[in-house]
């Protein structure tokens, strides 16, 4: 299936201003309208759908794990959602706060979420501290260095686009 590639003047291309910092949403670092293929309303609704999502499963599996097999009961539902409750706000917090830090920052702290999140879940199925302790610790840092490796890269591309840009309008 082919789409049209959206050009200067066109409703999907236009440019409306914005100072080509790369900080505008929709726009990269030229100040160049970058497509969007789904509406704000579309994406305002998974920003605060997707973190409850992922926490019902989160919670689910977290309720799965402290009942050991065992029936379901009135306390492990409550336990679930209780969960689900902590993981979804934990998320919007740390998705507040992480938007504010530099690219350092900003991994760090999804890695110690994700680190978090899976010591957590690990614990209640019993096993060693010091078990649960080292692959949390493993998977923040794999977390934590592959959105550094993503924030870095994607930052350095925007620097060298926006270079390469002011380059090209000063020769013409």
């Amino acid at each position: 299936m082919a789409h049209a590639v959206p050009t200067r003047g066109t409703s999907t291309g236009a440019r409306t201003g914005g100072t080509g910092t790369g900080r505008d949403p929709g726009r990269d670092a030229s100040g160049r309208r970058t497509p969007d293929v789904f509406g704000a309303r579309t994406h305002l609704l998974a920003k605060w759908a997707m973190p409850l999502a992922i926490g019902l499963v989160y919670g689910y599996w977290a309720a799965s794990v402290r009942r050991h097999g065992g029936p379901v009961t009135g306390w492990n539902l409550l336990f679930g959602f209780m969960t689900v409750l902590a993981f979804a706000l934990l998320w919007y917090a740390v998705r507040a706060v992480a938007d504010r830090l530099p690219r350092e920052g900003h991994a760090v702290l999804w890695g110690a979420f994700a680190g978090s999140a899976l010591g957590f879940l690990y614990s209640g199925s019993g096993v060693a501290m010091f078990t649960c302790v080292l692959v949390s610790l493993l998977l923040a840092a794999a977390v934590t260095a592959g959105l550094y490796y993503l924030f870095a890269t994607r930052q350095d591309a925007e620097d060298a686009r926006a270079a390469r840009h002011r380059t090209l309008t000063r020769t013409t």
